[in-house]
């Protein structure tokens, strides 16, 4: 018989497990019907990083309708960012606001004093309190590095300041995304894999000339950086079949259907709940520096009880994945960019990637020209601005239709069967 203590323990447990908050999907911080809207300067306005954070959770969660809004300025600072928040914010509908400033704040290192450090923190301490006010969840970001020495800019004036920055988001009960460090995990990456290389043209950079603007690189690794800030899970989904069978031993984020055959020739049909997070060609060599493959894209499949003298054949929809060994697919295997041709994509949720960030940029450069009319005299002086606003508005609810068109679930039909050179 349980004692009074142990009977306590089992409650107490069985409370934890009714009520502990969920994980994984459900810690997603950018919930059905949010506007996210990213204010920052020139890193921002470059618009990468904002897109991979779009097209992750367009791919991810297809069932979210969630708008993203780029308020991005050129050589803005925290200053400038709390004086545009009716225009650039708040006129947007926001529900979320992600905050990424510093490096300007500075002046490049010319300005790190007291005085500046101030401005930026009374300047964030304003953007945390006018937007709570209204119920808007922030998120306030440390900068981006630079392509300083990164044991040299620990501790500096910069990562201080943006700590400081941070720790104000979370005294107001909103919430900080350490970008600086997590990109100092990338930047030495590069700086080892840069040791190795042979020649100058070999070395790589998370930055353009000038050291402290991204290029695709350094905006992954930022976008890297504020998806694991949000809650992005690593998990897509997830398969387990036992071709002996053939019986279906496990199915996660995913529903399998129509499964035939055997170790000879499998069959099925998958449905995902989403999808994984892929770039473009040749992205996926990015990988290697910013761990996307292995934190944030488990788009798995594992299938036991095949021979293990052959190697196997994946096809989906009719495109060929390449070859894997049963050990491979025993194992599990993330299917998430396999292609067993480079220059194309490879499975079709691959080739929907490819085409949403298309997209993705296409809305980024209807944004931009808008922009451009918007802040320049001449141009606002010569156009109907009213009127290209309308348009502008129209033209990107067709585009976002057509994202959310794309990244539909619909059914991939799988067969696994031995590679032709083990054909007999």
């Amino acid at each position: 018989m349980l004692n009074h203590v142990s009977r306590l323990c089992l409650l107490i447990g069985l409370a934890w497990t009714i009520f502990a908050p969920a994980t994984g999907r459900a810690d997603y911080a950018l919930r059905d019907g949010d506007t996210v809207v990213f204010l920052g300067d020139s890193i921002t306005a470059a618009r990468t990083y904002g897109k991979i954070i779009e097209n992750y959770t367009l791919l991810r969660f297809p069932e979210r309708k969630v708008t993203f809004i780029n308020s991005g300025r050129g050589g803005d600072t925290a200053v400038g960012g709390l004086r545009r928040l009716d225009r650039d914010v708040f006129a947007h509908g926001a529900t979320v606001l992600i905050v990424a400033y510093g490096i300007n704040d500075i002046g490049w290192g010319t300005k790190a004093d007291d005085e500046h450090r101030q401005l930026y923190l009374e300047a964030i301490r304003g953007i945390v309190m006018a937007c709570k006010a209204r119920g808007i969840r922030v998120f306030v970001c440390s900068a981006a590095i630079t392509a300083e020495d990164p044991d040299k800019a620990r501790g500096g004036f910069l990562e201080q300041m943006c700590d400081a920055g941070m720790a104000i988001a979370r005294e107001e009960g909103q919430s900080s995304i350490d970008v600086m460090r997590s990109m100092r995990a990338a930047q030495r990456k590069v700086i080892e894999a840069n040791a190795h290389a042979q020649q100058e043209k070999d070395k790589t950079s998370l930055h353009t000339t000038d050291g402290v603007h991204l290029n695709d690189l350094g905006q992954l690794a930022m976008a890297f950086a504020i998806l694991k800030g949000i809650g992005a899970p690593a998990e897509v989904s997830s398969v387990a079949i036992d071709a002996s069978r053939p019986a279906v031993t496990s199915a996660e984020g995913c529903k399998v259907s129509s499964l035939e055959g055997d170790t000879e020739e499998l069959k099925f049909d998958r449905l995902d709940d989403g999808l994984p997070l892929n770039l473009g060609l040749f992205r996926a060599l990015q990988f290697r520096f910013v761990p996307v493959h292995e934190e944030l894209n488990h788009y798995m499949l594992t299938v036991t009880g095949l021979p293990a003298e052959h190697k196997y054949e994946m096809v989906v929809n009719d495109r060929s994945l390449g070859t894997f060994t049963a050990d491979q697919l025993q194992k599990g295997a993330n299917i998430s960019h396999a292609t067993a041709n480079g220059w194309v994509p490879g499975g079709p949720w691959d080739a929907q990637a490819w085409a949403l960030a298309k997209l993705s940029d296409a809305r980024g450069e209807l944004a931009a020209s808008l922009s451009e009319i918007e802040e320049f005299q001449p141009l606002r002086a010569a156009a109907d601005l009213a009127k290209l606003r309308r348009q502008t508005a129209s033209a990107d609810a067709e585009l976002v239709s057509l994202q959310r068109s794309l990244v539909a679930p619909r059914p991939f039909h799988f067969v696994i069967r031995p590679a032709a050179e083990d054909k007999p």
